[in-house]
């Protein structure tokens, strides 16, 4: 661990020069020096941190004379801030500056083709905002030497993502703009709280954990969803024995008078998760799997307890996402073990791009059309998909955290269950030796990502797969 401090003394100087060379005036403020950080992820978030400060004095900072027309100190404020809550490290740069023009970031993405002028009117604040992490993506007109080259905020993502973090951002027009990463606290040593399931010892991050609950009652269900009210929210109900693909318990978790639930969600969804046991909460010294076992679904490392026992430590994201693809797949078992829903007779298409707003577009697109579309964040997470249900198609993006597109196509080609399913690579990526290598690895096309302005796309999935209708 070291002081935040010691990774960021260059700072002050870079934003006081770039500031001057621009014609600015900048009050730069550092909150939480002292906070000790893992070494591993100062280094690498040094480099995202370095770009979010000069596109902040760059794009984000009014000159003076503007300030003051519109009411404010002349002396722009940015703040770099480090702190501890709730088991995450929050790092926040912010200003004061312009804010993001919203209207000029939707005129910028229909321009670029991105989405059809109908789609992006539809898109939310942060869907809308999402696109700024996009390779090559710019909303600047004119190249400068600090911007409009399209070396932009997917550098951020790419980082953040690599430490198991996640970026955020929020604006308030003529306000200013900040963006928050959320990162764990080390890389190294992970609080957890080890459980049993199925009589194996597994540990959840504490970090990762919204709440833990024991619960005694009748099982409530609404539309075929089991749940448990805690607070004013439902969190719907799922065996981690059947996420993990163990047996089902002997005592069935609803005959149980008490039942221990880990409540995990990633931005979008919450779920509760029925273990057999609370063990205890242990720092764990993680350990990175054989790299010969690839990725394991739902499993994100490994640490060994002082009596030699192994401990699998859950990838909670992942983990969530398998549960989505039980749900959306037509597969959750009552917490008793009979189904609860019907098989559905449509196509199914996976799309998998780590970008939400590309991964929506997709979505909304194939569904138009009658499909039933399933999404992932990244290549393994397509992987853990594939293994999990039956898919028809697969629409993959290329550059992707933990594995990327050309891989997933890989081993999808590698795989005797999959070698016969077709593939289409959509990627921003339009040289022709981007699509021979996309072709090589085993896709049946490679398109560019205007093909959604033209629907290209729809007429190469029809091509492929025919309409959505089964038969």
């Amino acid at each position: 661990m070291r002081p935040f401090a010691d990774g960021i003394h260059g700072f002050p100087r870079m934003v006081r020069d770039l500031a001057r060379e621009l014609g600015k005036e900048v009050e730069f403020e550092i909150i939480g020096s002292d906070t000790l950080i893992d070494r591993d992820i100062l280094d690498k978030i040094e480099a995202p941190l370095n770009h979010l400060l000069r596109n902040a004095i760059d794009h984000g900072i009014e000159p003076p004379q503007e300030r003051l027309q519109a009411g404010k100190p002349e002396r722009a404020r940015i703040r770099l801030e480090a702190r501890h809550s709730a088991g995450v490290l929050n790092i926040v740069v912010s200003d004061d500056g312009y804010g993001i023009d919203l209207e000029k970031l939707r005129r910028k993405v229909i321009d670029k083709k991105m989405v059809t002028e109908e789609m992006a009117r539809d898109l939310r604040e942060t869907e809308l905002l999402d696109f700024l992490f996009l390779p090559n993506f710019s909303t600047r007109d004119t190249v400068s030497k600090v911007s409009g080259r399209g070396v932009g905020l997917d550098v951020v993502h790419s980082a953040v993502h690599e430490v198991r973090g996640l970026v955020r951002i929020s604006t308030r027009p003529g306000a200013g703009t900040t963006f928050e990463m959320q990162l764990p606290l080390t890389l190294s040593v992970m609080r957890s709280l080890l459980v049993e399931i199925c009589g194996e010892v597994y540990a959840f991050p504490l970090a990762a954990i919204d709440h833990v609950i024991k619960i005694q009652g009748e099982i409530k269900e609404v539309e075929g969803r089991q749940y448990v009210t805690f607070g004013r929210e439902r969190v719907g109900l799922i065996s981690a024995r059947q996420v993990l693909g163990k047996g089902l318990a002997e005592t069935q978790e609803n005959e149980r008078d008490e039942l221990p639930i880990v409540i995990v969600s990633d931005r979008y969804n919450r779920y509760g998760l029925i273990v057999d046991r609370f063990l205890e909460i242990r720092d764990l010294v993680v350990q990175p799997l054989d790299r010969r076992l690839k990725k394991i679904q739902d499993i994100s490392s490994v640490a060994i307890l002082e009596n030699g026992t192994p401990v699998l430590i859950v990838d909670v994201e992942d983990m969530v996402h398998s549960v989505d693809y039980l749900i959306y797949g037509n597969r959750l078992h009552r917490i008793g073990g009979e189904d609860i829903m019907d098989e559905r007779r449509l196509k199914r298409i996976l799309v998998v791009d780590d970008s939400i707003t590309v991964r929506e577009v997709e979505r909304k697109m194939l569904a138009v059309k009658g499909y039933e579309v399933k999404t992932a964040v990244d290549g393994k997470d397509g992987l853990n998909a594939l293994r999990n249900e039956d898919f028809d198609l697969v629409v993959t993006d290329v550059d992707m955290p933990r594995m990327n597109g050309i891989e997933l196509v890989s081993l999808i080609r590698s795989d005797a269950r999959f070698e016969r399913l077709p593939v289409i690579i959509v990627s921003y990526k339009d040289r022709e030796e981007d699509r021979q290598r996309g072709l090589e690895a085993g896709a049946d096309y490679y398109l560019t990502k205007g093909s959604f302005q033209d629907e290209t796309l729809l007429r190469t999935v029809e091509e492929l797969i025919g309409g959505p209708d089964q038969g």
